[in-house]
């Protein structure tokens, strides 16, 4: 939840963006088009992004899956990173919010990749792991409601192939997770999970300080 990398100066940000950033202009009008919003701050930064796009790449992801799409700004990233036969299965559960980024997925030529669902994330992953999916996805990103995050990544980790990556945001909390006196329940399960990945002999974990914290989980 945060539009610039957690604690960065305002003009280091800006010199960041001008020269370490390339954005296209179907990104950036979806940026505009979800700033007009009052919670646009669920989006994620635009260098998170560029980075996102970069490591999908890295990794050669094909099939990818997304918890949290909100106006579908990372889902675009996402889409555009993959391989014309490549596909995203995106959930939510606001059509409200998602419906803003269906015209730039299309206009970035896109849409055929996203799979978009609406329902609460648990039961998709469930579905997919019931229906014959765990194993076989690149990549997982992990943007949503906090309290559920632990739901997600066990899933997730059940879904993703050997060697795939999960990215989970907002780790570093806007700073709350080093703050004993803040106990609400979204920050109580960032800290619990933080963690346990930090334990969790399943993965090798690497926690970015971009945006509002990105932990990237590498499945051994």
């Amino acid at each position: 939840m945060s539009r610039t990398s957690f604690a960065l100066p305002e003009e280091l940000h800006a010199y960041l963006l001008a020269v370490g950033t390339r954005p296209d202009s179907v990104r950036l009008a979806l940026r505009e088009a979800t700033n007009a919003l009052p919670n646009s701050g669920m989006q994620i930064s635009v260098e998170q992004g560029e980075f996102m796009d970069l490591l999908l790449k890295l990794i050669g992801a094909k099939k990818c899956l997304e918890i949290g799409t909100f106006t579908g700004y990372s889902a675009l990233v996402t889409a555009q990173a993959l391989p014309d036969d490549g596909k995203v299965i995106c959930c939510d559960v606001s059509d409200d919010y998602t419906k803003v980024g269906k015209p730039f997925w299309a206009e970035a030529g896109v849409a055929h990749k996203i799979d978009l669902r609406i329902a609460p994330a648990v039961e998709t992953l469930d579905a997919l792991l019931e229906g014959g999916h765990a194993g076989t996805f690149d990549f997982l990103f992990i943007d949503a409601d906090k309290h559920n995050y632990d739901h997600y990544y066990e899933r997730g980790l059940k879904l993703l192939k050997q060697g795939g990556l999960i990215g989970i945001d907002n780790t570093l909390w806007s700073g709350k997770v080093i703050d004993d006196e803040v106990q609400d329940p979204d920050t109580v399960a960032l800290r619990a999970l933080n963690a346990k990945i930090h334990a969790d002999p399943r993965v090798q974990v690497s926690m970015i300080p971009i945006g509002d914290g990105l932990t990237l989980c590498r499945k051994n």
